[in-house]
């Protein structure tokens, strides 16, 4: 008898986890949070870019932005890129740029 409640319990505690950890589950919030992103970068009107830098870095912030605190590094990163963002660099100018930035 013991044997068989082991048994059902270990079931039960493995469908639990499977359904609550599925790819279904996990790819349901990535989508909610892909559209919400999206729906801001329409609102602001973003193209190019400009689109997808706003994108990449919305689906990098948290769910719960408020627990989420940025590092010195991090504050720095987002100051360089909106400059080099600002002055349109590309390629190796904006990477030459990024690197001084980030020593400096």
């Amino acid at each position: 008898m013991k044997r068989i409640i082991t048994v059902l319990a270990l079931f039960l505690f493995t469908a639990a986890f499977l359904i609550a950890y599925s790819p279904w589950a996990v790819a349901g919030a990535q989508q909610e949070r892909m559209k919400a992103c999206n729906e801001e970068a329409g609102k602001q009107a973003l193209q190019g870019e400009e689109r997808k830098q706003f994108l990449s870095s919305c689906l990098a912030v948290p769910a719960s932005a408020s627990e989420h605190k940025l590092t010195s590094q991090q504050l720095k990163m987002r100051e360089c890129n909106k400059e080099a963002r600002d002055k349109s660099l590309k390629g190796d100018q904006r990477k030459k740029f990024m690197s001084e930035c980030l020593k400096g």
